[in-house]
């Protein structure tokens, strides 16, 4: 059995395992690229009921430039007549959080994020 030490000096050797969708493993593989965390720290995160911090660093960028590319691709795609999937919205709702928590984080970000509708106009 592998063991291995966190963050904490703690001995990890239970191993937790569940089964998703495929679906909910793109939009948790989403969720961890977006946070720059592994994605075994984002599960114990969440499941913890901690904050997720996102620190700005050239992964998390890169995640979501490439989330952006795949959401524009997707609703080219969508004809005005069909609706958008639940996952689409979650992302761009987390992608919104996101740049605007850099963006207060960054003043060079200031631009960034500016057609999101989630944007707090009163910053």
């Amino acid at each position: 059995m592998e063991r291995s030490l966190d963050s904490k000096g703690r001995w990890r050797h239970r191993t937790v395992a569940f089964r998703v969708s495929e679906e909910e493993a793109k939009l948790l593989n989403d969720c961890v690229n977006l946070s720059g965390l592994t994605k075994q720290d984002y599960i114990i995160r969440k499941l913890l009921n901690r904050e997720v911090i996102v620190q700005g660093n050239p992964r998390v960028y890169k995640a979501l430039r490439n989330q952006m590319v795949q959401i524009y691709e997707e609703l080219q795609r969508i004809s005005s007549t069909e609706e958008v999937s639940d996952e689409l919205l979650f992302t761009l709702e987390l992608i919104a959080e996101t740049l605007n928590g850099l963006k207060k984080e960054n003043p060079l970000l200031t631009g960034v994020g500016s057609h999101f509708p989630l944007e707090n106009k009163e910053d």
